[in-house]
């Protein structure tokens, strides 16, 4: 663990960058996710709320992992 932390504090501008896009594009990249899971869903069984349920769920689950990647950058961060 000692090795990524300072892997990462050696690391240069593109991998920065590369590291704050990939956080950036986890929202609307799961919401669209959500979105596509149940539109499929809603024409399978015939429905009209699974996309709205679904895309309420990858939301939910975009905003989760934002979080979750925002904490782990700020811990790093603090141990510098």
């Amino acid at each position: 663990m000692a090795r990524k932390a300072v892997a990462r504090k050696n690391d240069g501008f593109m991998a920065s960058a590369a590291r704050y896009t990939s956080i950036a594009m986890t929202l609307p990249a799961s919401t669209f996710a959500g979105y596509l899971i149940g539109s499929a869903l809603d024409q399978w069984f015939h429905t009209t709320y699974l996309t709205v349920v679904f895309l309420l769920l990858g939301i939910a689950s975009g905003f989760t992992q934002l979080i979750r990647m925002l904490m782990r950058d700020m811990q790093v961060r603090d141990k510098k």
